[in-house]
């Protein structure tokens, strides 16, 4: 669990809570399985829970409040507070109970999911970002986000989809340059979809 800006899609430069799940039900996150995985592109360490925050917790109630105090004191202003559920994969974890703490301490939740598993109900913002080998569960949101490119995943597969923005996330790997002219391209084509960049990554933060 760390504070940080959100560094994708629609909610980029949000401050945010971001708590990552351990575990992926597509990959097992070890390099030595990564070309076999459906996302050999993941750019995330998902393995293990000991970094930041890090850690098993007793209850959905202990798990808001760590997430809470986490949260700036000092901020004073109108914006309510904002956490991103990540992995791996969330909803192997996450469930309704944790949605409820947190509300219950006035922040917005999101989560960010690959869509192969059902949300629990109360989520405030999420984000889909489909993978190649998967049924996709989740068919609206309030954000679509496809790595690309992918040769078994064009964009218009998910066109009819009910989001209310859709995105295209260059895949950063060696030929990073080449992914972006390629999405630049595909969204000056198809203006439905708008291009994420990694913000983050520009700014070195978490």
């Amino acid at each position: 669990m760390f504070y940080t800006l959100q560094g994708e899609g629609a909610q980029s430069g949000r401050a945010a809570v971001f708590c990552r799940f351990s575990g992926c039900n597509l990959w097992s996150g070890l390099e030595r399985d990564r070309e076999k995985s459906a996302c050999p592109f993941c750019d995330t360490d998902f393995v293990g829970v000991n970094g930041p925050g890090g850690g098993k917790y007793s209850s959905a109630k202990v798990v808001a409040d760590a997430i809470k105090a986490l949260w700036p004191a000092a901020i004073t202003t109108k914006q309510v507070p904002y956490v991103v559920f990540t992995g791996g994969e969330p909803l192997l974890q996450l469930d309704e109970a944790l949605v409820t703490e947190l509300h219950s301490v006035g922040f917005e939740v999101a989560v960010e999911t690959n869509g192969s598993l059902e949300a629990p109900k109360g989520i405030d913002w999420l984000c889909v970002s489909p993978k190649d080998q998967m049924e996709l569960k989740i068919t609206r949101g309030d954000e679509l986000k496809l790595l690309y490119p992918q040769q078994a995943l064009p964009p218009e597969k998910f066109n009819s989809l009910n989001f209310k923005h859709f995105f295209l996330q260059p895949i950063d790997n060696k030929i990073t340059d080449d992914n972006i002219a390629k999405t630049v391209e595909y969204c000056l084509l198809h203006p439905q979809w708008r291009i994420s960049m990694q913000i983050h990554k520009i700014l070195h933060i978490d």
